[in-house]
């Protein structure tokens, strides 16, 4: 669903920014002839190699996306620099093509950084998905009736982290939650939660607000 929804953005992005750099380039060649279409290839090329570079973040989640963010914002200062002293030789061309690949980073990062969370996890469950399940399948049940769980991802710093876990849920009682994407306190788990994920049947993660633990909240 959620890479889904990311195909869906990119190919509403890449066909805008395509067109809008489509009537720049004709206005200022001062012509609109058929053979000066944009190369659709440069944006492919642009939105691969952003997914290539979000893929650290798909797989280690945690604050990685923060450096995603100062990598790209590094990147864009350098490029936007580049095509301001292009700007000089009018080179409009090279200009055009130069912000035609840095606004379709930009759009594909946003779709990306607002499905991280969905992407990480996802992505982590496929590649460990045997590791996790063996791991909650192994611990005893609860006496008190919550849920088994585990951590799942810490993000943040000493005093104010915030925790994900993973909990399995032998009655898929959090599958309206996921759904919804509601907050709130839920049978199984001690503390109000932020957010639930369904990852498969019976295998949810959810969001802890930051400074709380599941031990903490059963004090």
């Amino acid at each position: 669903m959620i890479a889904l929804a990311v195909l869906i953005c990119s190919l509403v992005v890449l066909p805008v920014f395509a067109g809008l750099i489509f009537i720049f380039r004709a206005k200022i060649k001062g012509n609109a002839d058929k053979e000066d279409l944009f190369n659709w290839r440069l944006l492919v090329y642009a939105a691969v190699g952003t997914l290539i570079l979000f893929s650290p973040v798909m797989i280690y989640g945690g604050d990685s996306d923060i450096l995603y963010i100062i990598l790209i914002a590094l990147f864009s200062i350098i490029v936007i620099l580049v095509a301001l002293v292009l700007t000089f030789f009018k080179n409009w061309t090279a200009v055009v093509t130069i912000f035609s690949l840095l606004l379709t980073n930009w759009a594909i990062s946003w779709c990306l950084l607002k499905n991280v969370d969905e992407l990480h996890g996802f992505t982590k469950w496929h590649l460990h998905s045997n590791a996790f399940r063996s791991q909650l399948m192994a611990q005893p049940n609860p006496a008190n009736g919550e849920f088994k769980h585990i951590e799942w991802d810490v993000s943040g710093f000493a005093g104010m982290e915030t925790v994900v876990y993973l909990v399995f849920d032998p009655t898929d009682s959090l599958a309206t939650a996921a759904k919804s994407h509601s907050s709130g306190k839920f049978r199984g788990i001690p503390c109000e939660v932020d957010r639930v994920w369904r990852l498969e049947s019976h295998f949810y993660t959810v969001l802890f607000y930051t400074d709380t633990s599941w031990d903490s909240c059963n004090y």
